[in-house]
């Protein structure tokens, strides 16, 4: 499978998404760990891809979100950005509201499948 296909797949597959320097427990970088601390304050699940341990994702995904920069903030297979535009939205409340949403079209659909 082509890395851009395991992004596609991670992207689409997983209501929100952090690709970033470490893991939540342990950020390997200030931006990370910044996202990672308003990902917490939301107070839902989100999935991440540690791009240093994925040297094939760190590569390609600039390519696929047309972003440079780590980390990478996805919700609902759209970009969101990156640590600056993640801490705005955080402050502001919208992170939030944003990702709440998300989870709850999620589960109500789900709902709807049983």
């Amino acid at each position: 499978m082509e890395v851009i296909d395991s992004i596609r797949e991670q992207v689409e597959g997983n209501s929100v998404i952090l690709y970033m320097k470490g893991s939540p427990s342990q950020p390997q970088c200030g931006f990370s760990a910044t996202a990672v601390q308003a990902l917490i304050d939301c107070g839902q699940r989100f999935a991440y891809v540690d791009v240093l341990s994925n040297p094939a994702i760190r590569a390609n995904l600039p390519i696929y979100g047309d972003w440079p920069t780590f980390p990478q903030l996805w919700v609902a297979g759209e970009l969101v950005g990156g640590s600056d535009i993640v801490s705005e939205m955080h402050k502001s409340g919208e992170l939030k509201q944003l990702i709440d949403g998300v989870i709850e079209d999620a589960v109500g659909a789900h709902e709807e499948d049983d």
